[in-house]
């Protein structure tokens, strides 16, 4: 297996700017992953490809407006994209500006002081505030859109899920981005049901893998959640012989972290902590049933993921096929179904 494996040219005007409006108007495509086939639809629809006894499982996290803008000592500009949290005043951030090393004291307009306190990989940094910072985000924070989306966001919630409920994630959990409280009531009132994990996504889900093998590609550890109410809930669907449906790539790592410690008779045990599971090709799923994901950049661990469920092969034509029919790409991107 080569990182190269999982590559794909993908048109420039492919790549969503701006989210669909309404949300649920997005282009969804599914896929049978026992047939090979492939239909066209759009999101809204979704319940004409729901079973009943689905069901949908969501990731509540809620983007925080962090990336922030502060100071040297010298008046020099910094830029700083808070990553995940360490304790109540310590970050791990990613910055831009020069000679940004461990020790230098750093100023905010209307915000705490903050300290250099280490230096990590690239551009990495531990930085330390005189107070929490939460409380000052959303006054001059700025909503961390990732570098393939050129066009300004003009309203910021459009980057949030309907359902987002506990702050704490870098980027957003993309596939979650095409639900409408009026799509979920009516699929509500179909019978499907809903149940929340939550997993606080950092940068590196969306980074892509620079080995030329992936299997050496270090992830990130992203703090996860799986609650005893969601567990009472997946775990009996699966008894009765509904599927698991995750929304988002995010939820298939919750689940399947959470999986990891079920009992024999379970599906998933709560869990509470961090997550650095990678998931490549060869991996045996324990509560997957069917996906609801985005279209995911080349060489990405987010494509390896769907490639392990569905097939290297497989994935790649289906999102030459989503090409040919000028689906849109990324964050802001369509929708596919896999089932």
């Amino acid at each position: 297996m080569k990182t190269s494996d999982f590559d794909y040219t993908l048109p420039p005007e492919r790549i969503a700017q701006v989210p669909a409006e309404p949300r649920h108007s997005s282009r969804l495509l599914v896929y049978s992953r026992q047939s090979k086939k492939i239909e066209h639809s759009f999101f809204w629809q979704l319940e004409m490809f729901l079973k009943p006894g689905d069901l949908l499982v969501v990731n509540q996290t809620k983007v925080i407006p962090a990336r922030i803008h502060a100071q040297k000592p010298t008046g020099g500009r910094v830029e700083l994209l808070l990553l995940k949290k360490i304790d109540p005043m310590t970050w791990e951030a990613l910055v831009g500006g020069s000679r940004i090393k461990a020790g230098l004291n750093l100023g905010m307009e209307n915000g705490p002081a903050a300290t250099i306190l280490e230096d990590r990989e690239g551009s990495r940094r531990i930085v330390r505030f005189e107070e929490p910072i939460e409380p000052y985000l959303d006054g001059f924070g700025e909503m961390p859109l990732p570098p393939y989306i050129h066009t300004r966001l003009e309203d910021p919630d459009r980057y949030q899920t309907v359902y987002a409920r506990v702050s704490g994630s870098a980027a957003a959990p993309t596939a979650g981005l095409h639900f409408t409280p009026e799509l979920m009531a009516t699929l509500l009132q179909k019978g499907f049901e809903f149940a929340e994990v939550t997993l606080h996504v950092g940068l590196d889900t969306f980074a892509p893998v620079n080995e030329d093998n992936p299997q050496t590609h270090q992830i990130h550890s992203e703090w996860c959640e799986v609650n005893q109410k969601a567990v009472k809930k997946i775990n009996s669907t699966k008894k009765n012989g509904g599927r698991i449906v995750a929304v988002g790539t995010t939820s298939v790592r919750t689940l399947e972290t959470a999986a990891r410690d079920a009992k024999e008779e379970d599906t998933v045990a709560e869990y509470c902590g961090p997550t650095d599971l990678f998931i490549l090709p060869g991996y045996e799923f324990k509560s997957l049933d069917a996906l609801i994901t985005n279209f995911h950049l080349p060489k990405s661990t987010l494509l390896m993921l769907v490639s392990a469920f569905t097939g290297r092969e497989e994935i790649l034509r289906v999102y030459q096929d989503a090409i040919r029919n000028n689906y849109r790409f990324y964050s802001f991107g369509d929708a596919m179904l896999i089932q």
